[in-house]
């Protein structure tokens, strides 16, 4: 019985290792979504100048979950007549946290970028885009190093850590 309840500690801790190292592997997936999703939204906005609503949906098309998940709740949510923008972004950015690997850092970048969101004009949101593109952009390079110096060693810290504690308590 002991056997097995050792055994047990040990997978618990193995699979918690793979999932911080999962985590830590589809960040830069997650951040190279929403990269993309801004440079949608740039073209959406400036060149074929539909409004926001619209362009919520056609990203939401063409970007893949988790980062889908934003632009749909951004779409939907903005079917009523009198829509505060600022809290639905808040709330959609909170739910897409939620759902992902992204860390505090990026949801500062999106927080900051959503209390521009449709309040100046095109050249001045292009700018905003821009600037938080670039911000995410340095996040990118900090998450891929995260990735490649503490992804390996996440599954083998979970299936270390409990070899260690059943040895210990053994």
């Amino acid at each position: 019985m002991k056997w097995i309840g050792a055994l047990l500690f040990i997978s618990i801790t193995t699979w918690a290792g793979f999932e911080w190292s999962r985590k830590l592997s589809n960040r830069p997936t997650e951040i190279r979504q929403l990269k993309s999703a801004l440079q949608i939204l740039e073209a959406e906005m400036l060149y074929s100048q539909l409004p926001l609503r619209s362009a919520f949906t056609i990203i939401a098309k063409q970007i893949p979950w988790p980062t889908k998940l934003l632009f749909e709740k951004l779409a939907s949510g903005m079917e009523g007549n009198q829509v505060d923008l600022m809290n639905l972004w808040e709330s959609c950015v909170a739910e897409l946290m939620a759902t992902s690997s992204l860390s505090h850092n990026e949801k500062e970048v999106l927080m900051q970028f959503g209390r521009t969101l449709g309040q100046h004009d095109f050249a001045q949101q292009q700018k905003h885009i821009q600037l938080t593109t670039t911000h995410l952009e340095r996040e990118l390079e900090e998450a891929r190093d995260n990735h490649y110096k503490y992804g390996k060693m996440a599954k083998s810290l979970g299936f270390l850590c409990g070899l260690f504690i059943v040895i210990l308590l053994i």
